[in-house]
Parts: C-alpha cells; structure tokens; sequence
C-alpha cells in the first residue's frame, strides 16, 4: 500500500519534466496519463502503484525492483493492470487498486498465488 501528495509529483515535474517522466514511468503510462484530464493525478496515482507493487514483489521475492520495471496500464473505467517488465517475474500474478482525488493517490497492490 502507498500514498502520495499529488503535490508532491507536481513540484517535481515541474522541475524536471521530461527526465523525470522518462526516469519513472514508461511511454505507455506517459501517453495515458498526458491523455486523462487530471495529469498529475494519474502520475500520482502511479507513483503509489509503483510503490505497493515494489513492496508487495519484495516482501513476496526478495527482488528489489525499479520504478522503471512496473508499468501501471490504465483502461480507462476499469480496474488498472500490472505489467513487470524484469525477466523471471513476468507471470507473477498481481492485483492492484488505485484512486486519487485533490490532494492525494493511494494504491493497493496483491500478489496473487
């Protein structure tokens, strides 16, 4: 489980832009978040996905991932979906829940066996 000031990712977009989108989220969360109305809110709410989904892979494996290895895919109006992108733990099964509103995102993340 994680949650994130939105505003938080806003200060920090707003100073690094672009290297830090390329840093922490892949194209894909890119091109979905740029396309949702509320930017920032849909960053945030991947960050915290990232964050429970790190948790939950290390608790569950030992294996610290990256930010850049979790890729959160969005389907607008359906629940969000989980993409590992580090060789060995793609058949890992995971759930996750995000949601956010003004000020903050929080997500869920459950590995299934």
């Amino acid at each position: 489980m994680d949650i994130v000031s939105n505003r938080r990712i806003k200060e920090v977009v707003d100073r690094f832009g672009e290297r830090f989108l390329k840093r922490i989220y892949t194209p894909v969360e890119i091109e979905y978040c740029k396309a949702r109305a509320d930017f920032i809110a849909c960053l945030s709410a991947r960050w915290a996905g990232k964050e429970a989904v790190l948790k939950a892979v290390y608790q569950h494996t030992g294996i610290l991932l990256k930010f850049s290895e979790i890729e959160i895919l969005g389907d607008f109006g359906k629940p969000a979906k989980v993409k590992l992108l580090r060789e060995g733990l793609e058949d890992l099964n995971l759930l996750i829940s995000l949601s956010h509103e003004k000020e903050y995102s929080v997500a869920v993340a459950f590995i299934i066996r």
